[in-house]
C-alpha cells in the first residue's frame, strides 16, 4: 500500500489546491484515485487464464468551475492519475492494450464538487508526442535507363546490325550487303537511319521492293518485325539490344 499511498498524497497537493472553491463542495484526489481504479476492475475483461485487459483511457468530467480549475493544473495531476492507472494495473495483473491516457472535459451538467470517469479500452491512446517517429521512406530507386536499341535485319538467319547512316543492298558486290539473288537488282533497296526512325528506301529496282505485303513507292518507314521482300529474299527488320547484332 505504501506505493498507493504516496501517489495519492501526491493526488492531494494537486487536486485540493487546484478544486478547492469557496464553498464547502470540493473534489476530492483520492476520490478520483479511488474511482479510476474502480472503473478499471469494473470494466476489466478476462480474455484466458492469464491474460486480463483492462481500460488505458479515461475522460474525467467537471463541472464549469471545477474544469476552469482544472486546466490550470491540468496536465501534472492528469500524469498522477496515469501513474495511479499503471500501478494499479501491475497490482492487479492487468494486461492495458496501449499508453494510459488521462484527459479533462467540461460537462456543464455536473455540479461543483462531483465529477464522472468515463474509462475505455484503445490501441491508439500513445499521444502524439510519446510515439516513435515513423521510419523515413525508403528513397525512390533510381529509374532504370532505357535499354538501347539496335536496328538489325535478319536475313536467312543471319543479322546484320545497321551501325551507318544509310546501308545499301543488292546483288552488286560494291553493296554494304551483297544479296545473291537473280531477282535482286544491283543496288536494290538503302536502309537509313532517320534520328530514332529507320526507313527503306528503294533505289528504282526492277522488281521492286515491299515491306509487309505493299510496294514501296519511294520510301517505307520501318517498324519492329516489319517484313522486307525483294526478289525472292525475305528480310526481317528488328530492334534489339545492341549486343544482339552480329555484323555492320
Amino acid at each position: 500500500m505504501g506505493l498507493i499511498e504516496n501517489v495519492e498524497r501526491g493526488l492531494e497537493k494537486l487536486v485540493t489546491s487546484v478544486f478547492r472553491g469557496s464553498g464547502s463542495a470540493e473534489v476530492k484526489p483520492v476520490e478520483i484515485a479511488t474511482r479510476l481504479r474502480n472503473q478499471m476492475d469494473a470494466k476489466s475483461l478476462t480474455i484466458s487464464q492469464a491474460r486480463t485487459l483492462a481500460p488505458n483511457h479515461f475522460n474525467i468530467r467537471l463541472g464549469d468551475d471545477d474544469f476552469a480549475r482544472a486546466r490550470e493544473w491540468g496536465a501534472p495531476m492528469a500524469r498522477e492519475l496515469c501513474t495511479t492507472a499503471l500501478d494499479h494495473a501491475k497490482s492487479q495483473g492487468y494486461t492495458l492494450t496501449g499508453a494510459v491516457e488521462v484527459n479533462f472535459r467540461k460537462d456543464s451538467e455536473l455540479k461543483p464538487g462531483s465529477f464522472e470517469i468515463d474509462a475505455s479500452t484503445s490501441e491508439d491512446s500513445v499521444p502524439e508526442a510519446q510515439q516513435a517517429p515513423a521510419a523515413p521512406p525508403a528513397p525512390p530507386a533510381p529509374p532504370r535507363a532505357a535499354a538501347k536499341m539496335q536496328p538489325v535485319l535478319d536475313i536467312s538467319g543471319q543479322r546484320f546490325a545497321l551501325n551507318h547512316p544509310s546501308i545499301v543492298l543488292g546483288r552488286s558486290a560494291d553493296t554494304d550487303i551483297p544479296i545473291e539473288d537473280p531477282g535482286v537488282s544491283r543496288r536494290h533497296l538503302k536502309i537509313e537511319q532517320r534520328g530514332t526512325s529507320t526507313w527503306a528506301v528503294d533505289l528504282g529496282s526492277t522488281n521492286g521492293s515491299y515491306v509487309n505485303g505493299r510496294k514501296i513507292v519511294g520510301e517505307s518507314e520501318l517498324h519492329d518485325g516489319s517484313n522486307i521482300a525483294m526478289g525472292q529474299t525475305r528480310i526481317v527488320f528488328r530492334l534489339l539490344p545492341q549486343t544482339q547484332g552480329d555484323r555492320a
